[in-house]
């Protein structure tokens, strides 16, 4: 693993990891250095942009980009295929509150006294305030045994602030083709109206096809992309391991609010996240 200058200033304890630190971008985009104990309570990773960019390799066909976060409303820092198709199913998470792209990265010391750093690829807030840190490798064995080591102290560090790490596994072929369908109709807009969300839900009250649902609702045209925003939340369910198409067997899912329903035909257009208002 690349050596980096001590942030810090002191020099850490020779026991590896027992003095992390963290670098972020602070508001305004301000280099901060804290202790990684002191930060992880204090400061909402979540809403800040990526300590450092992405790199873009030459010769790879997707290079980095953004994710528009039905959860948030707003745009993620994305840096592989393999990184979108994990922000999809973090992003689908309703335990998830917040996302963001490389908004931290860790110091440590190793057992030599060597300074030592790593930028997880991924961030994400769970409801109860804890937080999965995450690397998403397009193969187990990616970035080497420089990354399988940043993993374990990565993994130290999360267990100190009762937070998680993973290196989360590539998806299934056909369900990240799935996901990506759905996706695209993530966005509010595509509910078109509470009166029309309602009435698909209450048309797959019980199991039906796709299709037979839909045309109960009325004409496929306007039905379909509702019908498709209540698959992609959650509020109806069909198995995202079979390929999706005009027969597949829809059923009612988990339920929102008609509040929730409200809140979100209301700001739609402000590009609102998953039913949540906007300041």
């Amino acid at each position: 693993m690349t050596s980096v200058a001590d942030t810090g200033g002191a020099q850490q304890s020779a026991s590896p990891g027992s003095g992390f630190e963290v670098a972020f971008a602070g508001f305004g985009g301000q280099a901060a250095v804290q202790r990684w104990v002191d930060a992880a309570v204090t400061v909402a990773f979540e809403e800040l942009e990526p300590v450092s960019a992405f790199p873009v390799v030459p010769g790879r066909r997707w290079g980095p980009g953004l994710w528009w976060s039905a959860t948030t409303g707003r745009h993620v820092a994305c840096g592989s295929n393999a990184m979108r198709a994990q922000l999809m199913v973090l992003d689908r998470d309703p335990d998830v509150v917040g996302l963001a792209g490389r908004p931290l990265r860790l110091h440590w010391h190793d057992e030599q006294g060597r300074a030592r750093s790593w930028t997880p690829q991924l961030f994400a807030r769970r409801a109860d305030g804890t937080a999965l840190l995450a690397d998403c490798p397009s193969h187990p064995s990616a970035g080497g045994e420089r990354a399988l080591a940043a993993a374990v102290m990565m993994e130290r560090a999360c267990e100190q602030v009762g937070w998680r790490y993973l290196r989360l596994e590539p998806l299934d072929e056909l369900l990240a083709a799935n996901l990506r369908w759905l996706a695209g109709y993530r966005h509010p807009r595509n509910q078109v109206r509470p009166a029309l969300t309602a009435a698909v839900l209450e048309a797959f009250a019980f199991p039906r096809s796709l299709i037979e649902g839909v045309e109960a609702v009325g004409d496929p045209i306007e039905v379909l992309p509702a019908a498709f925003h209540a698959l992609w939340h959650g509020y109806l369910h069909v198995p995202l391991d079979k390929p999706l198409h005009e027969r597949v067997l829809v059923q009612a899912g988990a339920l929102p609010s008609s509040e929730a329903l409200t809140t979100a035909g209301a700001h739609r257009d402000a590009g609102g996240g998953r039913f949540r208002e906007v300041p």
